[in-house]
């Protein structure tokens, strides 16, 4: 009975002092498996060879940057860019394959923009998800 007081006396005082237990690490990884999804689950599909320039679009709260992947085709990977309509010129060459890779980084909620892109090798195909 005394160590169950004394295991009570201390887990009194340790709440009282302000100390808290972790939160288990999956609620830590289900919260950035909701974040994530909401932002890549926004994402719109388009198919290289359509259109010069992906766009034009306009960011959302749904991310904090501008993602883009690979989903089909033969390209091994797309080198992409983004636009701003402010400025009319690219941010930087990135080369994006079938993992998401950001391509502008905070970026404002409302930004306009378009996706010039280009392929590994002339005439291959690739479909691509971006995430904005």
């Amino acid at each position: 009975m005394t160590a169950r007081f004394a295991r009570a006396s201390l887990v009194a005082l340790l709440v009282a002092l302000g100390f808290t237990a972790p939160a288990p690490a999956s609620a830590a990884t289900a919260a950035n498996a909701t974040a994530a999804t909401s932002c890549y689950g926004g994402a719109v599909t388009v198919h290289y060879g359509e259109v010069l320039d992906f766009g034009p679009y306009r960011t959302t709260s749904r991310c904090a940057d501008i993602n883009m992947r690979v989903v089909g085709g033969d390209a091994e990977y797309v080198v992409a860019c983004v636009k701003f309509e402010k400025t009319g010129v690219c941010n930087r060459w990135t080369k994006v394959g079938w993992s998401w890779t950001t391509i502008a980084t905070d970026v404002l909620d409302g930004t306009k923009f378009t996706v010039p892109n280009g392929v590994d090798l002339e005439g291959s195909s690739a479909t691509i998800q971006i995430a904005f």
